[in-house]
């Protein structure tokens, strides 16, 4: 009787994590999209290592993501179990209307406001390595740090690396793989196979309980050529070659381990751009100098993609809202402009999106915000890139990815689609660690 209601129990609140805890590898590719991977056959992709989990354990039809679906904000999210309005990440790029801090992304970990898997997997007695995971510099609870950043692909990136890297790794690894390590700035292929060299030889040398290793190449070459195409699934080919000796690395120093890939987003084709940029300056909402750079503003898009996030330098001033309300307004009654949506605060705060937003606006598919170097060419162009992501997360084009193998997770078992910020809280009671500050549950197997 006992061992039925011990039983009932664990349905109720999850699967039962191990007995004892287990290693966790976790290995992100960006823009994966699930379609990838269970429909690989149809779509002509020979990706076995991917596939494996498959047949050896658990995965999800689709995961829904967070406002805005763009990597960094997502990839917080994967590391926290918490959404951007509590985890303090909320685009690529940090906020810069004026345009001072050179394209500068939200590299610093200092800038996550919750706990991570990082530090849960630390306080939990474990070592914890790190390879090329956004939004990592200065992470607290990680042993064996290569974390990203770059600025201008300078040689002096290489160094400004080093120095944030935990003290000697990058010698050590060099030495260890007899190449150098790939550049922050360097996202191609080459860039991922270099990457899981070094996350390999880190994993052999120093078998860490825990690892985060993030490859992006996939990513890159569907902004060029679109999702569905060549390039595309060329490079996605080369990838799962790489994570399978990510994955070998891993069983051979860990047989127990339990291995996890995830992705940030989807992907989604575009052949249209809308730059709000032009439309706020049109409208005296920006001031542009003599240089054509910002010299005051009321009101300043915050583009990711697909969507676009909307700050007011005065947001409780009613007035501007109501004047920035009736632009955006005016713009998405053209069809011409591709807008879908118009988020106010009430509807983002629904979302879990950004606070300093007095609106988000969502484009159609097929259409992208354009950013503010492009505002010269008008309102409505072609953009440079042929696919993108960043849409609301409601749009299914928008699903990720979430695979998982080892002990005590079922095999052929599908979860239906989930939420992503079920994926930390899951990966934290597999390592027995506390994970404070995830918004959801463990994921019941």
């Amino acid at each position: 009787m006992l061992r039925w209601i011990a039983i009932a129990l664990v349905a109720l609140i999850g699967f039962a994590a191990p007995a004892a805890a287990s290693p966790v590898l976790l290995i992100s590719i960006d823009g994966l999209r699930p379609g990838d991977v269970l429909d690989a056959p149809a779509r002509g992709l020979k990706v076995p290592n991917l596939r494996r989990f498959l047949s050896e354990g658990t995965y999800a039809d689709g995961v829904r993501g967070v406002l805005p679906t763009v990597t960094y904000p997502s990839h917080t999210t994967l590391i926290t179990g918490a959404s951007p309005a509590r985890h303090g990440i909320f685009s690529n790029t940090t906020f810069d209307p004026l345009q001072v801090n050179f394209g500068g992304w939200y590299w610093f970990a200092s800038d996550i406001k919750v706990p991570t898997l990082w530090q849960a997997a630390s306080t939990a007695g474990l070592t914890v390595a790190n390879v090329h995971w956004p939004v990592s510099v200065g992470a607290q609870g990680i042993t064996w740090n290569l974390p990203q950043i770059w600025r201008s692909g300078h040689d002096d990136d290489a160094k400004m690396l080093a120095a944030l890297a935990t003290p000697g790794l990058i010698p050590e690894l060099e030495a260890a793989t007899g190449e150098t390590y790939a550049q922050g700035i360097v996202e191609d292929i080459a860039g991922d196979e270099n990457r899981a060299r070094f996350a390999v030889a880190l994993i052999r040398r120093h078998h860490p309980g825990f690892a985060t290793v993030y490859l992006t190449a996939l990513d890159q070459q569907q902004h060029l050529d679109g999702p569905d195409t060549p390039p595309a699934h060329a490079v996605l080919e080369r990838i799962d070659t790489a994570v399978g000796k990510v994955i070998a690395a891993e069983l051979a120093v860990h047989p127990d381990a339990v291995i996890a890939v995830v992705s940030d987003h989807g992907f989604a084709p575009i052949a249209r751009e809308t730059n709000l940029f032009r439309a706020f300056v049109d409208a005296g909402l920006i001031t542009l100098g003599p240089d054509g750079k910002v010299k005051s503003w009321d009101a300043m898009p915050w583009p990711s993609g697909g969507s676009a996030a909307v700050v007011l330098v005065r947001p409780n001033d009613v007035a501007l809202v109501a004047k920035v309300g009736a632009l955006l307004a005016a713009l998405k009654a053209d069809p011409a402009n591709g807008i879908a949506d118009i988020a106010d605060t009430s509807a983002i705060k629904a979302m879990n999106g950004n606070p300093q937003a007095s609106f988000f606006v969502n484009m159609v598919p097929g259409t992208s915000a354009g950013g503010f170097g492009d505002q010269a060419a008008g309102l409505t162009a072609v953009p440079h890139n042929k696919g993108t992501h960043g849409w609301f997360p409601a749009s299914p084009l928008m699903r990720s990815t979430f695979l998982i193998m080892g002990p005590g997770i079922p095999k052929h078992h599908s979860l239906g689609e989930i939420d992503m910020r079920s994926i930390a809280p899951t990966l934290a009671r597999i390592m027995h660690a506390k994970l404070g500050g995830a918004e959801l549950s463990a994921l019941g197997f």
